[in-house]
């Protein structure tokens, strides 16, 4: 396990103290964060950031009151997002992230269109272990067949910020998994169709089924269709929670990429008694997970573990990140044995070989 996060007590107790202010009012310095960067305040103080403007020019190349323009730019200021020399404002390096890096982006958007209301809920989610925050979107108990009804910009970004984390893992995932020379895949969370879609655009050979909820079935198909893939991908229906219901049998490789943070500890270790009585003699089963211990930067870590209130107030109010002892376990827990770890694939993802 990697010792991210063990010094972190070594401010003064004046630093502390600024700090605990930057937590409590960081729900404002996010969203003005944000309308700095929605409404094109950062762009225009970065292209002048050669000779600087003054609130009067900002103003005027956004459309905006100075008012507006000027509160702001003193908490993007107090928040070290720009900085003011001679009257003139400046980007700064933060700002820059929060304008240029798409990881930056899609974090915000996530955060902004699906997590900020309902988080206002999380003492609740965590005191009924539900999630309690999901109700600002309909009534539903988990978020995943609320998925294909969200609103627009809630559903755009839950699937940026899935897609992100995963597709930068996905061409090099299918190459350690293609080494295997498998015929058959059974992809169980095949959510959109991603990973069925490009493997078998990358190996005709290769037949894939897809196991998830119906309503992601319904979403898979389309761009299966749509990709002209139906002769190679075939699905099935399935609740996975249902533990009654039996893992479909006889493929080569079972394939589980960021599937179990959905689960709480109990249904995980079900969910594997069932993948492993499915399994034939050779068969292989291909767990990735962001693991937050195994990451190569600090960043990564923050990043992955921030993502579980997501969980606890708008998934379901039970699961979450993975650090890599809890993920052990469970796979111990399940009578699997892992043969091969292979950690950093793509930003932020590891895979576990299991047998």
């Amino acid at each position: 396990m990697n010792n991210f996060f063990q010094n972190n007590d070594t401010k003064s107790a004046k630093e502390a103290q600024y700090e605990a202010q930057r937590i409590a009012f960081a729900p404002i310095i996010f969203q003005v964060a944000k309308s700095m960067r929605d409404l094109g305040i950062l762009d225009v103080i970065y292209k002048n950031d050669k000779t600087g403007l003054t609130l009067s020019e900002i103003a005027t190349f956004v459309k905006l009151t100075s008012y507006g323009v000027q509160t702001l730019l003193e908490t993007s200021l107090s928040a070290d997002i720009v900085k003011i020399k001679d009257d003139k404002y400046y980007i700064t390096k933060t700002g820059f992230f929060l304008l240029k890096d798409e990881l930056t982006k899609i974090n915000m958007n996530y955060n902004h269109y699906v997590n900020y209301q309902g988080l206002y809920f999380l003492d609740e989610a965590v005191s009924k272990t539900e999630a309690s925050g999901l109700k600002v979107f309909g009534d539903w108990k988990t978020i995943y067949p609320a998925l294909s009804s969200l609103p627009k910009k809630a559903q755009q970004s839950w699937f940026e910020f899935d897609h992100y984390y995963s597709d930068t893992a996905l061409e090099e995932a299918i190459g350690i998994l293609l080494e295997k020379n498998p015929k058959n895949i059974l992809d169980i969370g095949g959510n959109t169709g991603k990973f069925a879609m490009k493997i078998s655009s990358m190996d005709e050979n290769i037949q894939v089924t897809i196991a998830d909820l119906p309503e992601q079935i319904t979403l898979a198909s389309a761009n299966i269709k749509e990709k002209k893939l139906e002769e190679q991908v075939n699905f099935h229906s399935t609740n996975i929670l249902d533990h009654t219901q039996e893992i479909p049998s006889g493929y080569d490789i079972i394939w589980m990429s960021q599937f179990l943070d959905c689960f709480k500890e109990a249904d995980i270790v079900h969910i594997l008694k069932r993948v492993k009585n499915s399994m034939k003699e050779n068969s292989y089963i291909y767990i990735m997970e962001p693991l937050w211990d195994k990451q190569h930067m600090e960043i990564s870590a923050f990043c992955i573990i921030n993502t579980s209130p997501y969980f606890t107030a708008m998934a379901n109010g039970y699961s979450k990140m993975f650090n890599s002892t809890d993920m052990y376990n469970y796979i111990k827990k399940a009578g699997l044995e892992i043969k091969e770890e292979i950690h950093n694939v793509g930003i932020c993802q590891s895979i576990l070989v299991c047998k």
